[in-house]
């Protein structure tokens, strides 16, 4: 990468030196990879968080009931429970999370953030800061930047993928991505900024991926919600000044390290976890045999 960089040290050093604010790097990398000026790259940010918002509304106010039967309007359930567990402002960040993951879970339009599997996390994150925090756009789109940096360095070093390391690596990344915009959102420094990604990984580190009968529906849905709920809990950690003890690059070194070792079974297969319960396989079978058109014999 010409412009952007393989390691977060070397990221805050270019920062720090510079004094360039922590988005304009991959803003640079961005117009010299797609060969586009700033203008059309910032366009082109917009469309994508109009997208996310659109998805996080659609989860809310649609019908998300999908094939397989086993998404059928969590989101609106949530909103809708006569008991609340979270406070207002928390049910609303897991009820968007969830609602734009249901979406896609039943092909509906979304931004792969960085997987179409981790898709409700930004959405759900950002447009709850926005909301409480009363955001122009502009800030969020410069957080959406800084959160793509993120998963740039994530994915040079380890993995954005669930069938490379697991859902950690999917969902996690994504939860990264999202602490990391919030903190730089809402004016903490560079290094509180990937204090949080790393407090992120941190939680989110070992976690399978593990799909019943094989689609991205159980259980990544509510996985969406949880992780944009450690998103928000490992920035305000961060930006708290915590100290997350392992430097930020050694906890992407940790995840990729535990997606190596992670056995196959446990990585996208649905051979493992949830995917392998009595009640899963029976999903699996049911699922599979719906989904098979069966031609008149010949004879």
């Amino acid at each position: 990468m010409s412009l952007l960089f393989n390691d977060f040290a070397s990221w805050q050093a270019h920062c720090d030196a510079t004094g360039q604010p922590l988005y304009q790097p991959v803003l640079d990398y961005e117009i010299e990879q797609k060969g586009r000026s700033e203008e059309e790259i910032w366009m082109g940010l917009q469309r994508a968080y109009d997208v996310m918002r659109d998805a996080v509304q659609t989860g809310l106010t649609q019908d998300m009931t999908s094939r397989s039967g086993m998404i059928n309007n969590g989101a609106k359930k949530i909103a809708a429970s006569p008991i609340t567990v979270l406070s207002p402002e928390f049910k609303l960040l897991i009820t968007r999370a969830l609602g734009a993951k249901e979406v896609n879970s039943c092909m509906g339009r979304v931004v792969a953030a960085p997987t179409a599997g981790a898709s409700g996390i930004l959405p759900g994150v950002l447009v709850t800061l926005q909301n409480q925090h009363h955001l122009a756009d502009r800030q969020i789109l410069e957080g959406l930047l800084v959160a793509a940096g993120i998963a740039l360095i994530i994915e040079q070093n380890a993995s954005l993928a669930g069938a490379v390391g697991g859902c950690q690596a999917e969902t996690g990344s994504a939860a990264a991505m999202g602490s990391g915009a919030i903190v730089y959102c809402l004016g903490g420094s560079v290094s509180e900024t990937f204090a949080a990604v790393a407090i992120t990984i941190q939680c989110m580190l070992g976690l399978v991926c593990d799909p019943v009968a094989g689609l991205v529906e159980v259980p990544c849905v509510v996985r969406n919600a949880s992780a944009a709920a450690i998103a928000f809990s490992s920035a305000q950690i961060a930006i708290a000044g915590v100290d997350p003890v392992i430097p930020v690059d050694q906890c992407v070194m940790a995840l990729g390290e535990v997606g190596q070792s992670m056995e196959t079974r446990y990585k996208e297969t649905a051979l493992g976890g949830l995917a392998n319960t009595p009640r899963g396989r029976e999903i699996e079978k049911v699922v599979l045999v719906q989904d098979v058109n069966i031609l008149p014999d010949e004879d």
